[in-house]
């Protein structure tokens, strides 16, 4: 199946629109995880066995790897999550932008490499940088659109021809690049205004949503504000607020707890939002 296939069949199968990112910091382990030479694909391998049925997807934090000399281990993650969660779809947040035959590779690293099903991409260098993800029609293209960070508003907000850059972006991936059906776009939840425009502009594309939890985004707000007509189109990440639940030998059992009063929330605005479109 293609991602944008996985993905619709777990948002209906686990009744989740709740992402799970995988942004290990060996700092933060339990203690006896601390200093095991496999503590990276241990501790996610173990948050991904507790959480998977109730998300839509997952989303592996490259960086959070590399930094570690753990490449292997993301790699092992993430046949980990194929081999024992066949159908939960894999996001590399890696928020590649580059040009020509680097892009190319890339791309290649993403979904040759690592076997991801979307990878997180950086559209500011134009369409013929994107053009190596956007041709794997299989596979997932998403799209810095909105994002989550304070310093968001520096740029994505400068006005071009009377509209902020964002909405240009948005318009551009929904118009122009999405001839295979495969993008998708990231936009934070810190900013619920911004995330009902971009909804407005791209119909029912999917939207890949962090700032949820510990970056203080509301969970309800985003649903109300950014789901399809059907009541989903939404990839709401949370990554922190599972992740460190807990800091002892029960941080998988937390971690679920977490998920499962996200995948709560979440259901109950989808189902008011439903409710109030069907009056």
């Amino acid at each position: 199946m293609t991602f944008m296939q996985q993905l619709a069949a777990a948002w209906q199968r686990n009744d989740s629109l709740l992402c799970v990112g995988l942004d290990p910091e060996p700092g933060r382990f339990p203690v006896a995880l601390r200093g095991r030479p496999d503590a990276l694909f241990e501790f996610c391998s173990n948050i991904v066995d507790a959480t998977a049925d109730l998300v839509c997807c997952f989303k592996p934090q490259i960086a959070h790897f590399a930094a570690n000399r753990a490449e292997d281990a993301l790699e092992r993650l993430i046949a980990h999550i194929h081999a024992r969660h066949p159908g939960v779809p894999v996001i590399l947040d890696a928020k590649r932008g580059d040009i020509g035959s680097t892009a190319a590779y890339y791309a290649s690293e993403a979904f040759d490499r690592y076997q991801a099903d979307a990878v997180t991409i950086n559209p500011y260098l134009g369409g013929d940088a994107l053009a190596p993800f956007l041709q794997r029609a299989d596979r997932g293209a998403i799209l810095l659109c909105r994002t989550s960070n304070v310093g968001a508003r520096d740029l994505q907000d400068l006005l071009v021809d009377g509209k902020p850059l964002y909405q240009h972006v948005a318009l551009r991936a929904a118009r122009d690049w999405n001839t295979h059906g495969n993008c998708a776009l990231v936009v934070g939840a810190t900013y619920p205004a911004e995330l009902a425009q971009v909804r407005a502009l791209v119909g029912d594309m999917p939207l890949l949503v962090p700032g949820v939890g510990a970056q203080g985004g509301d969970a309800e707000e985003v649903v109300l504000r950014g789901s399809t007509p059907s009541g989903t189109g939404l990839m709401v990440s949370a990554s922190r607020a599972v992740l460190y639940a807990s800091s002892g030998a029960d941080y998988a059992d937390a971690a679920r707890a977490e998920a499962q009063r996200l995948r709560t929330t979440l259901g109950a605005a989808r189902f008011k939002t439903q409710t109030v479109a069907g009056c």
